[in-house]
């Protein structure tokens, strides 16, 4: 038996009045999706434990089998391993947005999905004008990069905004505040000054981009508990394939193989097929392999509900058909997102998101459709969403 995991990144979310009263799901043609749902088990479950924030870092580590009670201790972190950053005990990270802001106000929390190799002369400039023997820049993916700190374990006291949260608002209300955030508020307030005529940013005015005005300093923490190999409590040699820093670092956390499959990104220009295509080749030397997209909750942060269901769309036809007819009777499939991310407030909430169990031993519930409601009809409620990959691996047809 094979095993395959699709996190369909913040697909769940709300009702939309302009729509019908539907949500994305709900107006996504999504027939793949639906045939999971039929054929399989469809239920809620609950990835964001009550309390805690509704971060793909927490969301994912549920879905993965791992309790982020227990586990999670900070996003930053996790990223940092992604890039392979060493964070010793008088050392702290946090996420380094470049976001752009414009009269005050938060213009774009990507700064309009800046390019990797744009962001990493950005990255080098801040380094060479704010870096120091207590902070350091580490590029990421597009807008998304680390900041080092050292000697300044107070900064962790700091209530920090993620700018995803804010979009259009004030950001003055929004800066960090509290214990420990007056140095990260002088170096976000710096890198106005440092960002603002850097060719990077006057190339891209030019081109009628947004520029990098600033950057934003976020998700803080310090070093994070080790994580029990997935293989030592699930008994599967795992891969998985993401476009974006913070799954790769889980992965690696969890003695996960990162897959290199070319196309992959992080936004709506990923190549769905190709992602799916190299996932499942992997299960060629793997006997189970996650495909984490994370289209869906870009489109859903930029308020777009036409991208959102765009992506869903895609996702369904290059990749739930691939699952579906892969070996047929040879494969089991988890397919859940992480978590909601409503476009009327084009942010990630806790509420539970429907899921699908599908494959051998699995036998189907009445549902059929993949959507919010139809997962809350059939009564099935999953509180601690961590528990699914122990039904999910260990049961066997």
């Amino acid at each position: 038996m094979k095993y395959c995991v699709l996190i369909i990144d913040g697909a769940s979310g709300w009702p939309l009045p302009r729509h019908g009263g539907k949500s994305c799901l709900e107006l996504a043609h999504t027939p793949n999706m639906d045939a999971l749902a039929r054929e399989g088990v469809l239920g809620l479950a609950r990835t964001v434990p009550p309390g805690m924030e509704p971060s793909s870092a927490c969301a994912c580590m549920s879905v993965l089998g791992y309790d982020p009670q227990v586990y999670y201790r900070g996003r930053s972190a996790i990223e940092a391993r992604s890039l392979g950053i060493a964070i010793a005990e008088d050392e702290v990270v946090f996420r380094c947005n470049l976001v752009a802001a414009r009269e005050g106000r938060m213009w774009s929390y990507s700064s309009g999905y800046i390019s990797t190799g744009e962001a990493k002369e950005l990255i080098v400039a801040l380094n060479e004008g704010l870096g120091s023997d207590e902070v350091r820049f580490y590029p990421g993916v597009s807008y998304r990069h680390i900041c080092k700190i050292k000697g300044h374990q107070e900064t962790l006291l700091a209530a920090c905004t993620p700018p995803h949260d804010i979009p259009g608002k004030e950001i003055s209300g929004f800066l960090p505040r509290g214990g420990g955030s007056r140095f990260l508020r002088d170096l976000m307030e710096r890198s106005e000054t440092l960002l603002r005529e850097h060719p990077v940013n006057r190339k891209r005015q030019a081109r009628g981009d947004i520029p990098a005005t600033m950057i934003w300093l976020f998700w803080g923490s310090g070093k994070v508990p080790e994580m029990p190999p997935f293989k030592q409590i699930y008994g599967l040699e795992a891969a998985m394939t993401s476009g974006v820093d913070l799954l790769r670092g889980l992965a690696r956390m969890c003695g996960m193989e990162v897959l290199d499959i070319p196309g992959v990104t992080d936004g709506l220009d990923n190549d769905y097929a190709a992602q799916a295509t190299g996932a499942l080749k992997a299960l060629d030397k793997h006997d189970l392999v996650v495909i984490h997209i994370e289209a869906p909750d870009e489109a859903a942060h930029s308020g777009s509900v036409e991208d959102k269901v765009d992506a869903i769309q895609k996702i369904d036809r290059e990749v739930a058909s691939r699952m579906r007819s892969w070996s047929p009777g040879s494969l089991r499939v988890l397919m859940m997102p992480d978590h909601s991310t409503p476009v009327p407030i084009q942010t990630h909430c806790d509420e539970p998101v429907p899921f699908v169990l599908w494959g051998a031993g699995f036998r189907p519930n009445g549902a059929v459709k993949f959507t919010e409601v139809e997962a809350k009809s059939t009564g099935i409620s999953v509180e601690k969403a961590y528990t699914l990959m122990n039904d999910f691996s260990i049961l066997r047809p």
